[in-house]
């Protein structure tokens, strides 16, 4: 009988140890997505924060052209300097060099620059820690004059921010309705034409920003326009520079794997 007795006790304490366990956990994990939700929460607000900023700058330097069009349009291209547009960002971050609109997805923000590919890696615009980092530029490019392949790069964000939406090139529809995009720097504003889409692992050096000659960059255009999963009618020389969207990808490898696109610099004249 006291057997009996003491193994229902003992079995009563383990039911509560287990319970008290499990509701630990879930406690826990409740926390945890509760910071996850709070982190996505304050990424969008200082989203919203910056695009309220340029395009309110933005529809000034409009309003300034509509005035006196002409003479204004000579000198945004005659006489490059800082655009209107990005005066209130400047005065927040002297690092900002540009800002990206794909229409179709949520990317709409703010480029970045630092004096290495690590130091966005991690924070926001305003230089503030953050799981999503920034959309940053390359410490080999320059925004002033473009080399003949800028590179941007973005973390893979889960709820579709910073570079997560590109994913969606991925869908042949999606990549035919949405061939180009809209890519401003503080100088002077791009369309971008995509001719190459694909995966791939930082094995292929797509990341190269100088060329030994016309040949090299030549065979280089050829060789990331033929890795494309969805083929364009696109005919590549070696005058153009590109633009190049890089962010993590888990389809070919969990830690080197990559998205790509590629997309030809077409300057657009106000």
């Amino acid at each position: 009988m006291y057997k009996t007795v003491f193994r229902m006790l003992r079995t009563e304490n383990v039911h509560r140890t287990l319970t008290v366990l499990s509701l630990i956990v879930f406690v826990i994990c409740l926390i945890a997505l509760g910071r996850i939700f709070i982190g996505y929460w304050e990424q969008e607000k200082l989203a919203s924060q910056a695009r309220q900023l340029y395009y309110q700058q933005s529809a000034v330097n409009h309003a300034a052209l509509e005035d006196d069009r002409i003479e204004a349009a000579v000198n945004e291209v005659s006489a490059p300097g800082i655009r209107t547009a990005f005066q209130g960002l400047l005065a927040i971050n002297s690092d900002i060099v540009g800002w990206l609109n794909i229409a179709g997805t949520t990317i709409d923000d703010p480029i970045v620059q630092a004096q290495d590919n690590d130091y966005y890696l991690s924070r926001n615009f305003k230089k503030e820690d953050s799981r999503a980092g920034s959309i940053f530029m390359d410490f080999r490019n320059t925004a002033e004059m473009p080399n003949m392949n800028t590179i941007l790069y973005g973390h893979r964000m889960k709820n579709g921010s910073m570079f997560g939406a590109l994913k969606a090139y991925g869908d042949r529809d999606f990549f035919n309705n949405h061939r180009t995009f809209r890519y401003d720097t503080l100088y002077k504003s791009y369309d971008i034409e995509i001719f190459s889409f694909y995966y791939t692992t930082t094995d292929f050096n797509y990341i190269e920003t100088a060329f030994s000659g016309d040949t090299d960059y030549l065979s280089f255009l050829h060789n990331v326009q033929n890795k494309s999963m969805f083929k364009t009618d696109i005919v590549l020389n070696e005058r153009e520079p590109i633009l190049t969207l890089s962010t993590c990808d888990y389809t070919l490898d969990p830690v080197e794997g990559r998205l790509v696109i590629h997309g030809i610099l077409r300057e657009r004249y106000i």
